[in-house]
C-alpha cells in the first residue's frame, strides 16, 4: 500500500506500507478518499510546525469509506462514507475527565503527532467515524475544518446583539463566519488579500468586508484566526469595552498583552483549541440542510499523486486557493 511521507522540509516521497491487519475491537478499516489540505498541513511541509516531526504522513481533514469494522462496532458498517474526528484523546487526564477531550493533556491528532490519512487504506477508532452517506467525499473532508469555526463561536457564547470582527478570511476565519452569521446580525470581515475580500462578499451577502482598520474599539466580539503573534496582540484594541478576543489562530511566537487596556476594558481573553465530537454531526446536519454551502470552498482538485508538484503551486498567493482538495 502506497502513502505520502514528508520526509523532511519541502519534501515528499513515497512510501510503502503493510496493508493495515483486520479491524480490532471497537476499530474500523477505512478507504481514504478525499483529503483536505490545512494550514497545518502546509506548515508542516514548509517545515514550520513544531508538533510535526519528520518523517511524517499527513491528512487530517478526511472523508472516507468503511471497508470493515470490529465485531463489537454497532454504528458503523461497510460502505458506510465518514467525516474523521481526528483527535485521538486519551480519555483519563483531567480535561478527558471532564468531558473537554479537545483539551486532552496528552491528545494526538492525526497527521500532526501520529501518522495520518495520505495513505490508501487505514485503521481508525469506530468511535472517531461520523457517517452522512447523503454527501460527497469532498464535503466530509471539510467538517473538520469547520468544527474548529463551530467550537470557536461556542467559545465566544455570542449574543444577537453582538457585533463581531473576524481577522483574516483564510479557511478557519471562513469557518468561523459560517456560525458566527448563524448567531450575530453584525459581522466584519478584516482580510488583506482582496481576492479573499472579494470571496467573502461574494459568497456571504450581508457580512462587511475591510482592509483596514482603525486603531480603535470596534467590535464586542473579535476572533482573530491570523495564527500572527502582531495581529494577535492588537485584537484586544479593537474590543470594546467589557468585550471578548478568541483566538482561534495558534503561532509558536510569543504574543505581548497590553495589561492597562486588559484590565481597563475588563476584556476577557478566550482560547480555542481544536472541536468536540458534537460538532460533527451538528455540522452533517447543517450541511444536509443547505445551511452551510461547501460548494464555494473547494477552489482547487488534485489527485493525491499530484500533491507533490501542486503544493508548491498551491502556496503561492497568485493560486488563490480557498480550500484545496485532493482524492485518494
Amino acid at each position: 500500500m502506497r502513502a505520502l511521507t514528508l520526509a523532511g522540509k519541502e519534501d515528499f516521497e513515497w512510501t510503502t506500507l503493510p496493508e493495515p491487519a483486520a479491524p480490532g475491537p471497537g476499530q474500523a478499516l477505512v478507504a481514504i478518499r478525499a483529503i483536505g489540505i490545512c494550514g497545518t498541513d502546509i506548515s508542516g511541509w514548509r517545515g514550520r510546525m513544531p508538533f510535526i516531526t519528520c518523517p511524517r504522513i499527513l491528512g487530517h481533514e478526511l472523508g472516507v469509506e468503511v471497508l470493515a469494522t470490529g465485531e463489537d462496532v454497532a454504528h458503523l458498517r461497510a460502505g458506510d462514507r465518514c467525516s474523521v474526528e481526528p483527535y485521538l484523546e486519551c480519555g483519563a487526564c483531567h480535561s478527558c475527565s471532564r468531558g473537554k477531550t479537545n483539551c486532552c493533556e496528552s491528545l494526538e491528532v492525526l497527521g500532526v503527532h501520529c501518522d495520518g490519512g495520505m495513505r490508501e487504506r487505514m485503521i481508525l477508532p469506530a468511535r472517531k467515524l461520523h457517517s452522512c452517506g447523503g454527501l460527497h467525499f469532498e464535503q466530509l473532508a471539510l467538517v473538520e475544518t469547520l468544527a474548529i469555526g463551530c467550537h470557536a463561536v461556542d467559545r465566544a457564547a455570542l449574543e444577537p446583539e453582538d457585533d463581531v470582527l473576524i481577522v483574516g478570511a483564510g479557511p478557519i476565519g471562513l469557518s468561523v463566519l459560517e456560525f458566527a452569521r448563524m448567531a450575530a446580525k453584525r459581522i466584519t470581515v478584516f482580510e488583506l488579500s482582496a481576492a479573499r475580500r472579494e470571496f467573502v462578499a461574494r459568497h456571504y451577502p450581508g457580512t462587511h468586508v475591510v482592509d483596514s482598520l482603525p486603531d480603535e474599539p470596534v467590535a464586542q466580539v473579535v476572533f482573530d484566526a491570523t495564527g500572527s503573534a502582531v495581529s494577535m496582540t492588537r485584537a484586544f484594541r479593537h474590543a470594546r469595552f467589557t468585550g471578548r478576543v478568541v483566538y482561534v489562530g495558534i503561532t509558536p511566537d510569543p504574543v505581548p498583552l497590553d495589561d492597562p487596556l486588559l484590565h481597563r476594558r475588563e476584556l476577557t481573553l478566550l482560547a480555542s483549541r481544536n472541536a468536540v465530537s458534537a460538532d460533527f454531526p451538528r455540522i452533517l446536519r447543517l450541511i444536509q440542510e443547505g445551511r452551510i454551502r461547501t460548494g464555494p470552498w473547494i477552489t482547487h482538485r488534485a489527485p493525491l499523486e499530484e500533491l507533490p508538484e501542486k503544493m508548491r503551486e498551491w502556496t503561492q498567493p497568485e493560486a488563490a486557493v480557498v480550500k484545496a482538495v485532493v482524492a485518494v
